[in-house]
């Protein structure tokens, strides 16, 4: 990064894959970011992110001095029935912090929407339809605002079904939560958690503004993951049950009512080369041989 300064990257909600992303810019950049569980953040402070705790339900001073050095700020808090807490809390501040450089907010393809599994690219109109994408889609465009009130680039990270290690269909059939559930024509696209932090870390070093799709190169039938998985690991796939006769949750039937193809295009020209992991295939490959499929990162 040619920059004046150390970059200082702050991140509202170290999950899997702010976490991803933190490991990767470690040692480019100071890395500062907030937790709920108090108890996550001895591990975090050990792989070198400065730690603190945030609910979502009220400021800290602790965030409050970090945040005013901030000068890239990635959000990965989902928005609740009363909106984004972070725009609540703290948009004003991120607005205004004096060296900030860029905003990345983690969302999710679902804003989409259902578009029958046709293609759809950044510049597609989304019409997201269940309650979680409705919100997702609100915070995407007060973000959007507040960049272009301030003239700070917001980096739009819509997010494909993410897996990597412990997180993966090899998991699933352990543990025995594996189903092979059939929709005709249902496909999903899916990215592997190195591609996520990836696509992070470029965007950072780019301060690139507008909406990115982080997705594979190959939306499949989920039915079709557990069973290579399966294959892998030598063990027979579960049985095949039809959508209709299947019991699902409404949580995990809403994920059926939406069909797409995600274009990855612009991630590609991004990073300038093709996704480590462009399929499924060669993510599930890599987790079987490495061996490491089953151990998520302790932070």
């Amino acid at each position: 990064m040619a920059e004046l300064i150390r970059p200082r990257v702050f991140v509202f909600g170290l999950g899997y894959s702010a976490v991803a992303a933190a490991g990767l810019l470690h040692g480019q950049a100071d890395i500062a970011g907030t937790t709920r569980d108090p108890s996550r953040s001895a591990a975090l402070r050990s792989a070198g992110i400065d730690a603190m705790t945030f609910d979502g339900t009220g400021r800290t001073a602790a965030v409050d001095a970090a945040l005013a050095q901030a000068t890239h700020v990635i959000v990965s808090v989902p928005p609740g029935e009363a909106g984004d807490p972070v725009l609540a809390l703290y948009g004003e501040d991120i607005a205004n912090a004096r060296d900030l450089r860029w905003i990345g907010y983690l969302s999710s393809l679902a804003v989409y929407g259902n578009y029958g599994g046709a293609w759809v690219s950044e510049d597609t109109t989304p019409h997201p339809k269940t309650e979680r994408a409705v919100r997702r889609h609100r915070a995407e465009l007060k973000w959007r605002r507040l960049g272009v009130q301030h003239d700070i680039p917001v980096a739009i990270l819509r997010i494909a079904g993410i897996y990597g290690p412990g997180r993966n269909a090899f998991v699933a059939l352990r543990e025995g939560r594996a189903h092979r559930i059939a929709k005709p024509g249902q496909v999903f696209n899916r990215i592997h958690i190195d591609d996520i932090a990836a696509a992070i870390a470029s965007a950072i070093r780019a301060n690139h503004g507008g909406v990115l799709n982080l997705a594979d190169n190959l939306p499949s039938p989920p039915q079709d993951v557990v069973t290579y998985a399966a294959g892998l690991m030598d063990v027979a796939p579960p049985p095949e049950i039809p959508f209709e006769k299947a019991e699902l949750s409404p949580m995990a039937r809403s994920f059926y009512a939406d069909n797409k193809r995600a274009d990855n295009r612009r991630l590609q020209a991004l990073l300038g080369r093709p996704l480590a992991f462009p399929s499924y295939r060669e993510g599930l490959q890599a987790l079987w041989k490495g061996g490491d499929w089953g151990a998520e990162s302790a932070v």
